[in-house]
């Protein structure tokens, strides 16, 4: 059983940057991570994901381009550098491991889940 734990959330104006982390509780070279996030009131989604096999990475529209995915396998902690930060970026940002399954998105189809960090993203 991975445990994950997020940090690195906070509250920042827009434009702003913000890097968040998620250490494992064991190796995640040999995982499929990803980073989604949910606002009060909607529901997850998904905002990347970095297959571990190649190491590519995929990105929702909505942060193509600002947000990047990397990992440190031997600190078994992944990240996601976020810059450009917009107000529509708010919500709690969750870390999951081990995908299988036919979309990176969809948060069904991870096994493994931190239990968020907090960012907020003022005008």
């Amino acid at each position: 059983h991975v445990q994950l734990v997020e940090s690195g959330g906070g509250s920042v104006q827009a434009g702003g940057s913000l890097r968040l982390s998620c250490a494992a509780s064991e190796y995640t070279g040999h995982y499929c991570m990803g980073w989604f996030r949910q606002a009060p009131g909607k529901e997850r989604e998904g905002v990347a994901a970095i297959y571990t096999n190649d190491g590519s990475t995929y990105y929702a529209d909505s942060v193509r381009g600002r947000f990047t995915f990397s990992q440190d396998n031997a600190k078994n902690t992944v990240y996601l550098q976020m810059d450009s930060l917009k107000p529509e970026d708010t919500g709690m940002y969750f870390c999951a491991a081990d995908f299988r399954g036919d979309s990176w998105s969809r948060p069904s189809n991870y096994r493994y889940w931190g239990q968020g960090t907090q960012v907020t993203v003022s005008s």
